[in-house]
């Protein structure tokens, strides 16, 4: 009996396994609108094509080369199955040392005296001397199709006489520069003051050398930031025997001048459209600070407790008291009653002063008009 019954259940189970099975189909999750907020990794520059220098470099020379590159890197990262159309990305990332290389750098070629015809290039000049605002609006007239790190170094006629030239003119960013020039008194300062310029022997301690040069000229410490970028230009005698005037960039970094380093730049902003990933330009900014109206205007509404409204009508500022929606609407109202035709796309930037540890700190907040609304950026 026992056989019979195992029979029948084997027989049972084998053709229920014969039977087709049906088909649960497989959708694929529909992706969502998302947020992302991070630094590229080297990973991440992997993710170029090989041909792409970022990809080896892991840094972008410039923000344009990262405001094209980067959204290759999201297509890839972030594809329509994780991202939906409208999700954002702020990205930030590496930005490469600046590198720099004079188009020309051959003294005989860079190296220029005016002649009295020259002045006369200066639309409405009649004299033969120059300051140096005016060689700035004269070699648009002498060089009318620069190149990009083109070097003049010029010798003229000096406005006010204690100018003493020559001065070296560089062609950046679409315009034209002063930068620093080293003078005979500084090369001395070296013991090179025979012939008034460096040499390959110099190669290896020349930025540090050109570094104390600046800390020691009060014209450009009195107003040096940290991160700002000093362009030098000097005589240099090279292994070759030639002559050449060459510039070499220095940062600040606070303390001395150093070579520029990398940095960490951004964030950039990209938006997903039609399934792709896009550079978004940042909106414009439009400041504004309160006025002693406004702080009337808000002190006689009802935006916040009267306690509140009553302190800063006779303080001025803004007690910690006041929390985020009340400061938001306090703000807005202002908006309201100064901007009367508000631009959309624009963030609005308002400062205020706030209360803080005994003492004024301004702050901002951020506003946008929707088209029919004041919306805080917070």
């Amino acid at each position: 009996m026992k056989k019979i019954y195992y029979l029948t259940a084997f027989v049972a189970m084998a053709f229920t396994a014969c039977q087709k099975q049906p088909i649960v189909p497989l959708y694929p999750a529909v992706a969502s609108v998302q947020a992302y907020n991070f630094t590229l990794a080297s990973s991440d520059y992997a993710l170029l094509p090989s041909s792409a220098y970022p990809s080896t470099t892991l840094s972008f020379k410039n923000a344009t080369d990262a405001q094209t590159y980067i959204p290759t890197i999201l297509n890839a990262k972030y594809p329509s199955k994780l991202a939906a159309d409208n999700s954002t990305a702020a990205v930030t990332y590496t930005q490469a040392a600046l590198s720099f290389k004079l188009t020309d750098s051959v003294y005989a070629d860079v190296a220029y005296t005016l002649t009295p015809a020259d002045y006369l290039l200066l639309p409405g000049n009649k004299y033969t001397d120059f300051s140096i605002a005016q060689v700035l609006k004269w070699l648009p007239y002498k060089y009318p199709s620069p190149v990009v790190n083109q070097l003049s170094l010029l010798t003229f006629t000096p406005y006010p006489a204690t100018l003493t030239p020559p001065y070296s003119f560089l062609y950046l960013n679409g315009a034209w520069s002063e930068i620093y020039t080293i003078t005979p008194a500084q090369y001395a300062v070296y013991g090179l003051g025979k012939y008034n310029q460096f040499t390959s022997t110099n190669d290896a301690t020349l930025p540090a050398m050109l570094g104390a040069l600046l800390k020691t000229d009060l014209t450009i410490q009195d107003t040096v930031k940290a991160g700002d970028i000093e362009y030098i230009s000097f005589n240099y005698y090279g292994s070759d025997k030639g002559t050449y005037q060459r510039v070499i960039p220095l940062e600040y970094d606070g303390s001395n001048y150093v070579a520029p380093k990398t940095y960490v730049a951004g964030p950039l902003n990209f938006v997903k459209k039609s399934g792709q990933w896009q550079y978004v330009q940042p909106l414009p900014v439009i400041p504004y600070t309160l006025t002693a109206a406004d702080i009337k205007l808000i002190a006689a509404s009802t935006v916040a407790p009267s306690g509140q409204l009553s302190n800063l009508g006779s303080y001025g500022d803004f007690e910690s008291a006041w929390t985020t929606a009340q400061l938001d609407a306090a703000m807005i109202l202002v908006l309201t009653a100064d901007f009367q035709t508000p631009q959309i796309n624009t963030n609005y930037k308002v400062t205020y002063l706030a209360y803080v540890g005994g003492t004024d700190v301004p702050t901002s907040l951020l506003f946008q008009w929707s088209g029919t609304a004041w919306v805080a950026q917070q």
